[in-house]
Formats: C-alpha cells, sequence, structure tokens
C-alpha cells in the first residue's frame, strides 16, 4: 500500500466489478493519504454506495468531515437525489408561466434513467472539470459504480456532446439544449483530466478469482481506449491457507488457479495485494489497521463458538430443492435474481435455470446486467435452456432501425431528417433496453424466464423507468405494445413473479437488499425469499480465520431471517463458480419456512 501511494497524482479514479471491495479499497488509500498529512475528498458515485457504512459518518451530496479521522472528508452523489434537484432546475423557471398540464409534461420528460445518470454526472464531473470545486483538497478519490455502468457513464460527455452539436431542434429529453452547451464545457474539462495520466490514476480493484480478474482486464481495456492509460491493479482480500482443514486449502487453491491464469492486460499492470481480513473492512479502525499492516488475530476458541452458534441460530434447515420445487410449482413465469453487484446472483441465476430446464420446462435464461458475463459461466448447451443478453448498444440498433423502418415512405425528407436526429440522443437506448426488457419479461406467459438483473442501483433505475413508463401508457395506450402495457401488472403479481434478493452474510450487501426490498414493496412489488450466499459459517470450517469470517456473519444471518425476511435459504460457501449443471448443495433456514418445506 505504501509504493501505491507514493507518487499519486491528484485524482484517483476507483472501479471493477461489483462487491470486489472498490468502496473499502478507495477508503484505505484515502485514509492512507490522509495519513501523510494530505486533504482527501472520497466521492462515490455509486447507484448502490455504502461508503457511509464502511466511513461511520452519515454523508450526503456535500463534502462532510469524517468522523475520528482529520483531513478526510467525502460525499455521496445520490443519482435520484441529483436527478430531482436537476428537473427542479429545469422546470422551476416555468412554474407559473407555463399550464400546470404542460409543466407536468416536462417533468415527466425528465423521469427516466437517461435523467438519473446525466445528474449524476454533473456532480460528478464538476469536482474534476471545474478546477475551484476541489481546490481545498490535496487528492479527489472517486468511488465509481460497478464496471458496466461506469463505461457507460463515462460514455455520456461524447455522445452528449455529438448530440448538442448536431441537434438543431433546441431540445432533448433533458430538457433545454442551452444548458448541456453550457455543461459541455466543463464535461470536457474533466474528461481532459482523467485522461491525463499526470493528473489521474485508474485503480482496477479484483479479487483472487477469474470472473472479476476477466471484469478487471475488459475494464482496464475499454477505459484504455478512451484514454484512461495510467492503470494500477488491486487484488483485495487475497487468502492464503496456514492449515489444513480441507475448506481453507480450496479457498486457497481457488485464489491460487485464478492468479495463476491472471489476464495478460493485468499482468502488465503495477499491482497491490490486500490480505483477507475475517471482520470486513468497515469502520475507521478496521481501515486504519489494514493501512497500517496489523496482522489480524483471531480468538483461539472460534471455531468451538462458530459451532455452537451455528446451531443455534440454524436449527431449522432444509433443502436447496425445496425452494426449486416451489419456483416450479405454477409451470411457467418470471424469477428475477436481484442485489448488490458481487453477491453471485448470476450464479444463483443458472443455478435455477438449468435445474428447472432439467426438470423437463422450457427456461429462458437472461439478463439486464451491462457487465454480464452469463456465458462465461455456462460450460456447455443445455437441453430446454435458452441463454440470452439484453445489449443495450445491439437494442438501441434494432430499435432505430425499426422505427425508421416504419416511418420510411410515411414522413417527408424533412421529418425524417428530424426523426433520425432524435433518434441519435443517448435516451434512445433507454427506450430500447426499456422494450427488450418488457419483452423478455413477456415470454413467462408460457415458459419459465430466470432474469438475472444487474447490481441493485441500475436495477432501481430500470424498475423506476418501469413506473414512468407505465405512468405514460395509462394516459395514452395506442400503439403501444402489450408487453410494455402488461409489464408492471406483471412485476406486482406474486403468481407471475417470484424476486429472490440475493446477498452475501455482510453488513453491506444485507443492507443494501433491505433497502432494495422497501424500494420493491413502495412499488408494490414483494419479495419471494432471500438467499444468503457463499456462507463461511455453513462451511464446517476449522480454520481460525475462516472461522472468524463464518462467526462474523451470524450477526447478518440472524437479522435476515429474523427481522426482513419470511423465507430465507442459506447456500454454504463453494469452491467453485456454477458451471450450470453444478447446483449449489445446501441447508435452508425459514423463519416461517418456504412454501413447501
Amino acid at each position: 500500500m505504501k509504493k501505491l501511494i507514493e507518487s499519486v497524482p491528484r485524482f484517483l479514479f476507483f472501479t471493477g466489478k461489483g462487491g470486489v471491495g472498490k468502496t473499502s479499497m478507495s477508503c484505505v488509500v484515502a485514509y492512507a493519504l490522509v495519513d501523510q498529512g494530505k486533504m482527501v475528498l472520497l466521492i462515490s458515485t455509486d447507484p448502490a454506495s455504502n461508503l457511509d457504512e464502511v466511513l461511520e459518518t452519515p454523508l450526503t451530496g456535500r463534502p462532510t468531515p469524517i468522523n475520528g479521522q482529520p483531513g478526510l472528508w467525502a460525499m455521496n452523489i445520490d443519482p435520484v437525489q441529483a436527478a430531482a434537484e436537476y428537473r427542479e432546475r429545469i422546470v422551476g423557471p416555468y412554474r407559473g408561466v407555463l399550464p400546470d398540464e404542460a409543466v407536468q409534461s416536462i417533468e415527466e420528460q425528465l423521469s427516466g434513467a437517461c435523467t438519473v445518470e446525466i445528474a449524476a454526472f454533473n456532480e460528478f464531473t464538476r469536482f474534476i472539470g471545474d478546477d475551484s470545486a476541489a481546490r481545498d483538497y490535496d487528492h479527489v478519490v472517486l468511488d465509481t459504480a460497478p464496471t458496466g455502468h461506469t463505461l457507460r457513464l463515462l460514455s455520456l460527455p461524447a455522445a452528449w456532446n455529438d448530440f448538442v452539436i448536431a441537434n438543431t431542434s433546441g431540445s432533448s429529453c433533458l430538457g433545454p439544449l442551452s444548458g448541456l452547451k453550457d455543461q459541455r464545457l466543463v464535461y470536457e474539462a474533466a474528461v481532459k483530466s482523467l485522461t491525463n495520466s499526470q493528473k489521474t490514476l485508474l485503480i482496477l480493484v479484483a479479487r483472487a478469482e477469474e470472473i472479476t480478474l476477466k471484469e478487471a482486464a475488459r475494464a482496464s481495456t475499454e477505459l484504455f481506449g478512451i484514454g484512461m492509460k495510467n492503470q494500477h491493479l488491486i487484488i483485495n482480500g487475497l487468502f492464503q491457507a496456514t492449515s489444513s482443514d480441507p475448506v481453507a486449502k480450496a479457498s486457497s487453491r481457488k485464489a491460487e488457479a485464478a492468479m495463476a491464469s491472471i489476464p495478460e492486460r493485468l499482468a502488465r499492470l503495477p499491482r497491490t495485494v490486500v490480505g483477507f481480513n475475517p471482520q470486513g473492512l468497515t469502520g475507521i479502525k478496521a481501515i486504519q489497521e489494514t493501512v497500517r499492516g496489523k496482522p489480524v488475530i483471531c480468538d483461539p476458541d472460534i471455531v468451538e463458538k462458530l459451532r455452537i452458534g451455528s446451531n443455534r441460530l440454524l436449527t431449522q434447515t432444509g433443502r436447496w430443492e425445496k425452494l426449486l420445487d416451489s419456483l416450479e410449482e405454477r409451470g411457467t413465469g418470471l424469477i428475477m435474481t436481484m442485489g448488490k453487484g458481487g453477491v453471485g446472483k448470476t450464479s444463483i441465476a443458472i443455478a435455477i435455470a438449468t435445474e428447472l430446464a432439467g426438470r423437463g420446462h422450457p427456461v429462458h435464461l437472461s439478463t439486464t446486467d451491462p457487465a454480464a458475463h452469463i456465458q462465461d459461466m455456462l460450460d456447455q448447451s443445455h437441453p430446454n435452456l435458452q441463454v440470452s443478453r439484453i445489449d443495450p448498444k445491439e437494442e438501441n440498433r434494432r430499435y432505430v432501425e425499426s422505427v425508421l423502418k416504419e416511418k420510411k415512405g410515411t414522413l417527408s425528407n424533412e421529418d425524417m431528417a428530424l426523426l433520425e436526429e432524435e433518434l441519435r440522443s443517448p435516451c434512445i437506448e433507454e427506450i430500447a433496453v426499456f422494450r427488450a426488457f418488457a419483452q423478455a419479461v413477456a415470454i413467462g406467459k408460457d415458459h419459465f424466464v430466470v432474469l438475472d438483473t444487474a447490481p441493485t442501483g441500475h436495477t432501481l433505475l430500470l424498475l423506476d423507468a418501469t413506473k414512468s413508463y407505465h405512468r405514460e401508457v395509462e394516459k395514452n395506450s395506442d400503439g403501444v405494445a402489450e408487453d410494455v402495457k402488461e409489464l408492471l401488472p406483471r412485476l406486482r403479481d406474486p403468481k407471475f413473479t417470484k424476486i429472490l434478493l440475493v446477498t452475501l452474510p455482510e453488513a453491506t450487501p444485507v443492507h443494501e437488499a433491505a433497502r432494495l426490498q422497501d424500494d420493491l414493496r413502495r412499488a408494490q412489488i414483494e419479495p419471494f425469499a432471500w438467499i444468503i450466499n457463499q456462507s463461511f459459517a455453513l462451511s464446517k470450517t476449522t480454520d481460525t480465520l475462516l472461522a472468524a469470517r463464518g462467526a462474523n456473519e451470524l450477526k447478518y444471518i440472524e437479522e435476515v431471517a429474523l427481522k426482513l425476511a419470511d423465507n430465507v435459504v442459506i447456500l454454504p460457501w463453494r469452491p467453485g463458480e456454477i458451471k450450470g449443471e453444478e447446483h449449489p448443495k445446501c441447508s435452508a433456514r425459514s423463519s416461517t419456512s418456504l412454501p413447501g418445506m
């Protein structure tokens, strides 16, 4: 860690697959800089941020001093709040001037996910592209959203720059273009700083796992392509076995195998390795100890304490197959895996889809995740199983082609030119993805659809778009596809839709899933069950470090089972990724028991 921070530039940009510990690592690096007497501002742009939880300080959209750590300031850019403020800046001047109906129309026009992203980007770029915004800080550390979302965010300036230059109508789905033209200068300055190796270091965070390393390599390549060439790799939470415990050995072998096959692009980068911490990196004390290299000391009786604690908490057990039985009962419908990035939603979705297909049901497995990797985890084709991906760029291309084909010959050349211009707007991608999502859900009328969704923040944007479009459909349903009309009612139908909240037995994933559950309930969507994934508490490990991790999990398992959910399935840690035919061998605990258990 000391070598990393010896000569870092002013801006440090953290990215990587969801769940690899970007927030923890950004906090560690920020603290290390403060420990050297620097003034540091730490900013989260992740819609599913847990920065305030890690730093034990309530944060807002403005820089806040961190409790117990002079010199460190932090802030959360809340995309939804940023979008609300953005809308008010656009709409406010028209209140009392235009009719209420017209004002409401503008507000609804600005209610989509694209507006949320651009509003968050406005806040993000201000601290990089405007010298006065961060003049009080020696370093600005940026904890970003999961990789797929971040890459889209970084592509917005170029996309909007092209759109603003080419547009002749004077308006867009984001409001009057005059404001965008003014903002363009800040965007350009921000991108110039991000792509200047003397000003910005891109820090890719990964774990010693094949999938997260592949994702980091992909991000490295794409971000290098847009000019972010100064890069560094952090391998977080590397476990090395020091005992003969089979679970410890398997965990260590898994990490060694991943590191042995590290993508060549990452192998060439400067690297920092952070060791395994059974307690996680939540709280200033834990961060301080990591920076200062303090060794982890475990209770010598931890294995026995874990056994007693597990027996106390997990008195009612069942089988994974019983959950599958309850999902299978209707014969068709939608099954969605949701939760924070990195908790194993894809693994669970694949396990469910392949098992249902193996039972003879036609199954469609798809994903809305920009960083999708379903194909990487399926090692062979399966009878009755169809696999697809909702690819934003491909859906956008199809949508534009279909609109132009439909209108060809019915509009004048001038009107066609205006239509083509409108279809170049980045907001069109949102419409295209929404339509594809609705079409995928509709397949559940006759098949099982298993939908692996994006990390939580992105998923909420999608569901918010669903509500916005549904309001519009209710006002004017002429010409709207039946799938779109029926989407929200289908999501709200507990017989049709089964939502599984997937979490790890750790503070941040559990609390993020709890917030997601609250948001779903506000949308009148009730989750079907919770799945606590990769639990060391159930692995029967006798290794002191892993047993300490398992013992630390118990309070979060109890929180889910006793306070947050009626139906809970707990899956033990597995040494390998699920590859289609491999299903979790697990125990299940249910406060009131799963249906059929």
